[in-house]
């Protein structure tokens, strides 16, 4: 089990990032010694799981017409007017 701190990650992330698309077992970033993050090859994620999610908050604001303010837009979504 490969396991990196994300202190490491910080300090080497595209070394990290590659060495993990390369192999064939999950690198385990941690924080104050918890797993809080997997990064892994994507062949070996199930396909199923790569599927696209939209969360509904986003679909409801596909769904609306601009209005011509983006902010007012966004806080319009998040309930905030």
């Amino acid at each position: 089990m490969t396991t990196v701190t994300l202190k490491e990650l910080h300090g080497t992330t595209g070394e990290i990032v590659r060495r993990a698309g390369k192999e064939r077992t999950p690198t385990y970033i941690t924080d104050r010694g918890e797993i809080i993050a997997v990064l892994t090859n994507p062949a070996l994620v199930p396909a199923k799981r790569r599927q696209r999610v939209l969360l509904p908050e986003f679909e409801k604001m596909m769904q609306t017409p601009y209005r011509g303010n983006l902010q007012e837009d966004l806080d319009a979504v998040r309930g905030e007017i």
